[in-house]
């Protein structure tokens, strides 16, 4: 026998005998827990629970017509919304292709002189009236695209015009009576968030990570401003806040930023920063809750846990909250609310960012076979104040209610097939669409 084939074969067994000595590992003792349940439990860097009542003066319920902008800005923004406390479904219509493995219904319905608009996953924008008769449809993807090659998107109505931000890069005034084109605008970047008009200008951010100040009457670019790109971002900017002299944009990095309305200039700089210690979320700094214009006040929240307040005039910071945001922040009397990174729905002072009371919303699905799938997380949209209570729609199937003052839930509504959208009052309707594509109506 070849003298290196017997040496290999040694050097084997004796490698197999000390393996075979080794001794068996230590299993510590202790409870164990899964490793997605420390984003349901209480954070260290989290405000101490304060969930006694406070009162709060609520704007008055007000009977709306028209949802027609994203509530970021003071003027579009419908304070209280008059709607029944008790809902029953009066309405459901299928706007086309719902949630799938590739594309996402992400786009929230708007509603203005009678009608209600609402895109589905596949980019098909779709009017419908509100006794639920189709007016219209219209796909919204270029000639030579695919529905699978963008996402998301955004509507605005103003001045008698439906304005379409699109995943494809565009801008696009239709009229809302027919979906008849008027104009459109290349932006050079994706377009997933929802625009803001008033007056002569339509606002929008492109690629999360530049503004553009767009002419309603022709479409012509007036001015646009950049900033900095980041990697770490979802695909979708924050509709931007207009005030009584500025425009504020937020874009994917965390920055946010100021600038007059009319000619563009700079005003003041921004940014949301800092993180959640231990949380692989905190990677993420985009924009994900704001800006939203309040009394004198701009609220911006991250997706890596944090809520800030600047002054509107000189972009100074007011306060930090040790919190992020999933989606925008609703303000209301001498409080802000939102649903938190680590879904809770929360109240916070909004003079100083204390927090008054949270609580606990659905966090992730339960998994039956771990070994197929992965678990996910619901999504919770919202919330708005309408009929004197905080309405918050989620992918778990359910419209629940809670009362301002102290967070006690009030009411639950089933949403068949869970919401996708942001729900939406006008004429004492709440509209949300469902994650398979049907416009559902609440009365």
């Amino acid at each position: 026998m070849d003298l290196r084939i017997t040496t290999i074969t040694a050097g084997l067994i004796g490698l197999t005998v000390l393996a075979g000595c080794e001794e068996a590992d230590v299993i510590l003792p202790g409870e164990r827990y899964g490793t997605r349940e420390v984003l349901e439990g209480a954070s260290t860097t989290d405000p101490a629970p304060m969930n006694g009542a406070r009162a709060i003066s609520l704007p008055a319920i007000s009977s709306n017509g028209a949802w027609a902008q994203s509530p970021a800005s003071p003027a579009m923004r419908v304070g209280n919304a008059a709607l029944a406390a008790s809902l029953s479904p009066v309405l459901s219509v299928d706007i086309g292709a719902g949630d799938s493995r590739r594309n996402r219904l992400n786009v929230d319905p708007v509603a203005a002189d009678g009608r209600i608009f609402a895109m589905d996953s596949e980019h098909v924008l779709t009017a419908v009236s509100t006794s639920g008769q189709v007016l219209w449809r219209k796909p919204m993807i270029p000639a030579r695209d695919t529905a699978q090659q963008a996402q998301g998107g955004g509507l605005a109505v103003s001045g008698g015009r439906l304005y379409v931000a699109s995943g494809f890069g565009s801008l696009t005034a239709l009229d809302p009576a027919t979906g008849a084109e008027i104009w459109q605008q290349q932006l050079g970047g994706t377009a997933t968030g929802a625009p803001s008009v008033q007056g002569d200008l339509a606002y929008v951010v492109s690629g999360d990570s530049r503004a553009w100040a767009i002419e309603t009457a022709t479409g012509r670019i007036r001015w646009q401003i950049e900033s900095v790109e980041s990697i770490h971002n979802f695909a979708g900017a924050p509709s931007p806040a207009i005030g009584a002299k500025s425009v504020i944009f937020g874009f994917g990095n965390g920055g946010v930023q100021a600038a007059f309305r009319e000619g563009g200039m700079r005003r003041w700089n921004g940014a949301v920063s800092g993180s959640r210690e231990g949380y692989a979320i905190a990677t993420v700094s985009d924009l994900t809750g704001g800006p939203v214009i309040a009394d004198g006040r701009v609220y911006v929240g991250n997706h890596s846990g944090r809520v800030a307040a600047f002054s509107e005039g000189s972009g100074d910071r007011l306060w930090t909250a040790q919190m992020g945001t999933l989606a925008p922040i609703w303000p209301a009397g001498d409080s802000v609310f939102l649903v938190s990174d680590t879904y809770k729905l929360v109240r916070l002072d909004a003079s100083t960012g204390e927090q008054v009371w949270s609580v606990d919303l659905p966090g992730y699905e339960e998994v039956r076979r771990p070994q197929r799938r992965r678990d996910s997380a619901y999504a919770h949209h919202g919330p708005i104040l309408a009929g004197g209570r905080l309405i918050v729609a989620s992918s778990d199937g359910y419209l629940r209610s809670f009362d301002p003052t102290n967070g006690a839930l009030t009411g639950v509504t089933e949403v068949p097939g869970g919401a996708t959208t942001m729900p939406i009052v006008a004429g004492g309707t709440l509209y949300v669409v469902s994650t398979d594509g049907q416009l559902l109506g609440y009365r």
